[in-house]
């Protein structure tokens, strides 16, 4: 079992910075109806984020496995939150657009279909609490 020590501290308003194990800082914000400023992610979309990061780096690492030469690889995320509150997020979908040599359907579906279905972490939480997650993917 892996432990995790991150760092969470309120800056005001409704801004808060968060410390990863890593040092790195994000800001988090909400909007001005809220109390918040806009300076920084909400943390619905910090879960989108980290749903398509986690995500990206496993067909990242797929591919560069299937000895594709990647120039690029972005995931467009698209999301439904229920109308009662908690607003849970209930359906996700995940575009994925990549492009580099070598690409075949094959792989970047395989890619993506393992990544979001079996190995992405945040996906298998997100699942697991009944969310639906449809992906695609564009080659250019």
């Amino acid at each position: 079992m892996s432990i995790q020590t991150l760092n969470l501290k309120w800056c005001g308003k409704r801004q808060f910075e968060g410390t990863g194990t890593n040092g790195q800082k994000v800001m988090l914000d909400g909007p001005p109806s809220a109390g918040g400023e806009n300076q920084g992610i909400r943390p619905m979309e910090m879960v989108l984020l980290g749903l398509a990061g986690c995500s990206a780096f496993d067909v990242v690492s797929i591919l560069e496995k299937k000895r594709v030469e990647l120039a690029d690889c972005q995931v467009d995320i698209s999301a439904e939150r229920a109308d009662a509150i908690p607003a849970v997020f209930t359906k996700i979908h995940l575009t994925f657009r990549v492009s580099g040599t070598k690409l075949t359907e094959k792989a970047v579906s395989q890619a993506v279909s393992l990544s979001v279905e079996k190995y992405c972490s945040v996906a298998a939480m997100l699942m697991a609490g009944s969310v639906e997650i449809t992906h695609s993917f564009e080659i250019s």
